[in-house]
């Protein structure tokens, strides 16, 4: 199921978004902003990880061996 979302934008912005459709990245501006999301939640998992990454190295995580050390 999809849910439709309008958005408004600058025109600068938005004759950036169909310069990049025309130039053939993207079959329509909602692929665009598709591909930007995805981006985005990439991303974000990304300084997730670097985040957790960290708190072990700096010694506030935990190591688990296995699932029974979560309880």
């Amino acid at each position: 199921m999809r849910t439709v979302i309008n958005i408004s934008l600058p025109k600068q912005l938005s004759f950036v978004i169909d310069k990049e459709v025309k130039k053939g990245g993207y079959a329509t501006r909602s692929e665009f902003f598709r591909s930007v999301l995805r981006w985005w939640m990439e991303y974000k998992l990304v300084k997730d990880l670097e985040s957790s990454r960290q708190e072990l190295s700096d010694g506030k995580g935990k190591l688990l061996k296995s699932l029974q050390d979560l309880r």
